[in-house]
């Protein structure tokens, strides 16, 4: 089960210099590519559930290789809880194949900028989306964890964002030629 809290924020240095103040650990940040699968007919998102390949080039630190994920619905809850079935996986090319040859699309892809700090117990995550803007992501084993690393960092006057990436970026309605809405940064 993943358990996170999704918060906007106008600037990511003032939490930058709170994680720091609170001793939290850097671990590294990372250029993520996001693919996000559906069938021809919507079913995996009309079910509040997704599908995704993630490509990630390490830009310093560590940080983990491409995977293949699968989201659950949202559960109720104070933040947003949901089965997570992640793997790693070594040829994503092979990966994409497999899933298009099972009759999947890609339906919705996206850059993100991602610096992870681990603080209390929780991962906090410092995402940067194209034209959508920044977020701080606190991924944690339980509400109260959660909930500390919130006030820790300042962030209990921030607005929670329920809603995931793929929503924001769906919302964007750039689609390319092959139908996907495509959201990158300028290179």
């Amino acid at each position: 089960m993943e358990l996170e809290c999704k918060l906007a924020v106008d600037s990511h240095e003032p939490v930058r210099e709170a994680l720091r103040n609170a001793k939290a650990t850097r671990v590294g940040r990372v250029l993520e590519v996001n693919r996000l699968f559906d069938r021809t007919d919507g079913s995996l998102r009309a079910a509040g559930c997704g599908l995704r390949i993630r490509r990630v080039t390490i830009l310093d630190g560590e940080g983990p290789g491409g995977s293949v994920t699968f989201k659950g619905p949202v559960r109720k809850g104070a933040f947003k809880l949901r089965e997570e079935i992640e793997t790693p996986v070594a040829d994503l090319d092979a990966m994409e194949r497999l899933l298009v040859a099972l009759g999947f699309k890609v339906h919705v892809a996206f850059e993100k900028r991602r610096e992870t700090w681990r603080l209390g117990g929780c991962l906090v995550e410092l995402d940067e989306l194209p034209r959508i803007g920044e977020f701080v992501e606190i991924e944690g084993p339980d509400d109260a964890s959660i909930q500390r690393v919130i006030e820790q960092l300042h962030l209990a006057d921030a607005i929670q964002i329920r809603e995931n990436y793929v929503t924001l970026v769906a919302r964007t309605g750039e689609a390319d030629a092959e139908s996907c809405i495509t959201l990158c940064f300028d290179k």
